[in-house]
C-alpha cells in the first residue's frame, strides 16, 4: 500500500525502503555539510517513481520529482542519528584500543624475550670473564717471575764477572771503578793504537753503566747510586778523550819521520770500529797547498792562506759515539709515588711477619699439648709426635708459601709501578732554549761526533848519533786559536775566512731528511746551529760539506720524532718468546724481531720509533691515561706469543680512557 502526503511518499509494504532513504539522506547531509536543522535534500518521490530493492527482480516505476517541498528532520531523528554516530565512534575507539593493547602486549613480550636472551648472554659472558680472569691472574704472575729471573740473571752475571778475573772492574762497584780510573791515569806514553784497544774496555764499561740506569726500575735506584753511576760515566769519557789527546801528541812528534814524499807534509789515517783518526801536519808551509784531502777518501779541508803558512796540524777525530752531549736525566718517581710503594712493601712485610709468628705460636701450642699427652700415655705419644711433626712440616710449608706469595705480590706491585713510570708523560716542557740552541728532547745526534781541531805542531824528533832527541812541552799539546783573539796586526778584513770542511756520514746511520750540522758550545754546554754556513749534502756519496767559522766538535742532528706518529703497526707471533713487530711510518717500514734489547742501537742508527716522556710536546697524538696504557701493554705482552695485534684508526677518535686496537 502506498501513501502520498505531506510532501513524502512512503511504501508501507517496504520498510527496507524507508531505512535506505533515511540512510541516504543522512550521508547526503553529512557530505554537503548541512547542520542539524537543515533539510536532508532528498525530494519526495512521485507516484511514478520506484526504487530498486534487493530481490525485487526488476525496476518499478520511478517516483515523480517534487522540489517544491522538502521533508524536515525531526528532533527524534536527529537524536537518533547523533546516537548512532556516537555508537560508531565508541566502537571505533574500542577497536583501536583493543588493537593498541594487543600490539603493546606483543611489544612487551618481545622485550621480555630479548631481555631474557640478553641476561643469558650476560651470565654466559660473566662466566667466561671469570674464567679468563682466573687465567689472567696466572698469566700476570709472569711479570714478577720475569723480574725475579732478571735479578737472578744479574747476580749470576756479577758472579761470572768475579770468577773471570780479567782485570776489568764491576761498573756497579764504586771502589773498583775508582781503582781502574786511577791506574789508567798513571800510564803514560801510550800510542794511539794502544789507546784504541783500551778504549774498547772503557766503552764497554760506559755501556754497562748506561744500561743499568736504563733497565733498573726507578723504585730500586737510589739517588746516591744514580749520582755514582753518572759520575763514573763522565770520568771515563773525560779520561778517554784525554788519552786520545796525549796519543795524538806522541804521533805528531814523529810527523817529520812520517812525511809524505810528494807533498812533504805528514798525513795519517787510523781506523777502528769505534774511532777514526785523520791527522795532517803542515811541515812545508807551502801557501799554495791549501786543499787537504786524505788518501782514498773524500774527507778534507780548504784552509786559508794564513793557516797554510803556519806551523800547525789539523786533526779530525771521528768518534762513532757521542760523549759530548750531556747525559740524559734519569726518570725518577715522585715522592708520593715512592712513599706509596714503600708503604705497600712495608705493609706486606709486616703481614708476612705476623703470619709467620702466628704459625710459630700455633706450633708451640701443639707441642705443649703433645707434651701433656706424653706424660699421660706413652703409647699415644709416638703417634701424636708423628702427627705433630707432620703438622709442623705442613705449617712450615704453608708459611713458606705465604711468604713467597707476599714476595711475589710486592714484586708485582714494584714492576707495575716501574712500568707506569715509563709511559707517564712529563707535565713540564724542557727549559726554554734561546735562538740557535738545539733542544735534545726534540732532536737527536746521529753518526757520532767529529772533533775538529787546529793544533800547534809540537817539536819534532831529531836523530843524533843513533838517538832520537825530542823536546817535550810541559803544557802538552796546545790548540791553535783561529781566528786569533786580536786581529789588529792583520790589515785585510777577510784574513780569517771560514774553513770549508767535507765529512763522510757514518755508514750505519739513516737520514730521512738532509742532516743539520751543529757545533758544540763549550761555555754554554749545548749544541748550536750558528757559525755554520754553505751546508750541502750528497746522499749518494754520503758527504756533507759546510763552512765553519771556528773549529771544535761538530755533529749531525735529525728530528727525533720524524717517524712519529706511526701510520700503522702490527705485532705477530713467530715462536715461543719471539714476536715480529712491524711499524709503518711516513718514510719507512720497520720490521723488528724482538729477542734482545735493541732500543739504543736503533736510536743511534736514526730509526727512532720510541717516544719519550717529552714527546707529546713535539708530536700531535691522542694521549692516553698512563694506567690504561700500561694495562693494554701488559695484556698484549702476555698474549703476543699466540695472538696478532694491529693498529686501529678508532684509537685516535676515542677518549683518553680507552685504548682500541685490532687482534
Amino acid at each position: 500500500m502506498r501513501q502520498t502526503g505531506g510532501g513524502a511518499t512512503t511504501d508501507s509494504a517496504s520498510p527496507v525502503l524507508n531505512n535506505v532513504i533515511k540512510s541516504r539522506s543522512y550521508f547526503t547531509a553529512k557530505r554537503v555539510g548541512l547542520g542539524n536543522n537543515s533539510y536532508l535534500g532528498v525530494g519526495r518521490p512521485s507516484s511514478q517513481q520506484w526504487l530498486s530493492l534487493p530481490g525485487s527482480g526488476g525496476q518499478g516505476p520511478k517516483a515523480k520529482k517534487s522540489g517544491s517541498k522538502k521533508k524536515k528532520v525531526t528532533k527524534a531523528e536527529r537524536l537518533k542519528l547523533l546516537q548512532e554516530e556516537e555508537e560508531r565512534q565508541l566502537k571505533e575507539e574500542e577497536e583501536a584500543h583493543l588493537k593498541y593493547k594487543k600490539e603493546e602486549m606483543e611489544r612487551l613480550e618481545i622485550q621480555r624475550i630479548e631481555k631474557e636472551k640478553w641476561h643469558r648472554l650476560e651470565a654466559k659472558d660473566l662466566e667466561r670473564r671469570n674464567e679468563e680472569l682466573e687465567e689472567l691472574y696466572l698469566l700476570e704472575r709472569c711479570f714478577p717471575e720475569a723480574e725475579k729471573l732478571k735479578q737472578e740473571t744479574k747476580l749470576l752475571s756479577q758472579w761470572k764477572h768475579y770468577i773471570q778475573c780479567d782485570g776489568s772492574p764491576d761498573p756497579s762497584v764504586a771502589q773498583e771503578m775508582n781503582t781502574f780510573i786511577s791506574l789508567w791515569k798513571e800510564k803514560t806514553n801510550e800510542t794511539f793504537e794502544e789507546v784504541i784497544e783500551k778504549s774498547k774496555v772503557v766503552l764497554n764499561l760506559i755501556e754497562k753503566l748506561k744500561f743499568i740506569l736504563l733497565e733498573t726500575p726507578s723504585c730500586d735506584l737510589q739517588d746516591k747510586n744514580i749520582i755514582q753511576y753518572q759520575e763514573s760515566v763522565l770520568q771515563l769519557q773525560e779520561l778517554l778523550h784525554l788519552k786520545f789527546g796525549v796519543a795524538t801528541e806522541i804521533l805528531l812528534r814523529q810527523a817529520s819521520t812520517l812525511a809524505d814524499l810528494d807533498s812533504g807534509n805528514m798525513e795519517k789515517v787510523i781506523k777502528d770500529e769505534n774511532v777514526t783518526l785523520y791527522v795532517w801536519a803542515n811541515l812545508k808551509k807551502n801557501p799554495r797547498h791549501r786543499s787537504v784531502r786524505f788518501s782514498e777518501t773524500q774527507i778534507g779541508f780548504e784552509i786559508p792562506r794564513i793557516l797554510a803558512t803556519s806551523d800547525i796540524a789539523v786533526r779530525l777525530l771521528h768518534t762513532h759515539y757521542d760523549h759530548v752531549s750531556a747525559l740524559h736525566p734519569v726518570s725518577t718517581p715522585s715522592k708520593e709515588h715512592t712513599s706509596a710503594v714503600t708503604e705497600l712493601v712495608e705493609d706486606d712485610v709486616k703481614n708476612v711477619e705476623k703470619a709467620i709468628s702466628k704459625e710459630v705460636e700455633e706450633e708451640s701450642k701443639q707441642q705443649e699439648r703433645g707434651s701433656h699427652l706424653i706424660q699421660e700415655e706413652e703409647i699415644k705419644v709416638e703417634g701424636e709426635q708423628g702427627d705433630i711433626e707432620v703438622k709442623m712440616s705442613s705449617a712450615e710449608e704453608e708459611s713458606e708459601a705465604i711468604k713467597c706469595e707476599r714476595e711475589m705480590k710486592v714484586l708485582s706491585e714494584t714492576v707495575s709501578a716501574a712500568q707506569l713510570l715509563l709511559v707517564e708523560n712529563s707535565s713540564e716542557k724542557p727549559d726554554f732554549f734561546e735562538d740557535n740552541v738545539v733542544d735534545l728532547c726534540q732532536f737527536t745526534t746521529l753518526g757520532g761526533v767529529y772533533h775538529l781541531d787546529i793544533l800547534e805542531l809540537p817539536p819534532q824528533c831529531k836523530p843524533v848519533k843513533g838517538w832520537m832527541i825530542v823536546e817535550i812541552l810541559k803544557e802538552g799539546l796546545q790548540k791553535y786559536t783561529y781566528p786569533p783573539e786580536t786581529t789588529e796586526e792583520f790589515e785585510t778584513e777577510n784574513a780569517f775566512p771560514p774553513i770549508e770542511v767535507t765529512l763522510e756520514v757514518h755508514e750505519n746511520v739513516i737520514f730521512f731528511e738532509d742532516p743539520v750540522v751543529v757545533r758544540w758550545d763549550a761555555e754554554g754546554k749545548h749544541w748550536r746551529t750558528d757559525g755554520i754556513s754553505n751546508v750541502s749534502y750528497k746522499p749518494k756519496e754520503r758527504l756533507v760539506t759546510f763552512s765553519l767559522d771556528t773549529f771544535g766538535p761538530v755533529t749531525l742532528i735529525q728530528d727525533a720524532h720524524i717517524n712519529m706518529p706511526y701510520q700503522s703497526w702490527e705485532l705477530r707471533p713467530l715462536d715461543v718468546n719471539k714476536v715480529l713487530l712491524t711499524v709503518t711510518t711516513v718514510f719507512t717500514e720497520i720490521q723488528i724481531q724482538i729477542k734482545i734489547p735493541f732500543i739504543i742501537a736503533l736510536k743511534e742508527a736514526g730509526l727512532n720509533i720510541f717516544p719519550t716522556r717529552h714527546s707529546h710536546f713535539y708530536v700531535i697524538i691522542n694521549n692516553k691515561i698512563p694506567l690504561v696504557e700500561v694495562k693494554a701493554y701488559r695484556q698484549m705482552a702476555l698474549l703476543s706469543s699466540a695472538f696478532a695485534f694491529g693498529w686501529s684508526k678508532w684509537n685516535l677518535l676515542c677518549n683518553s680512557t680507552k685504548v682500541v686496537f685490532k687482534w
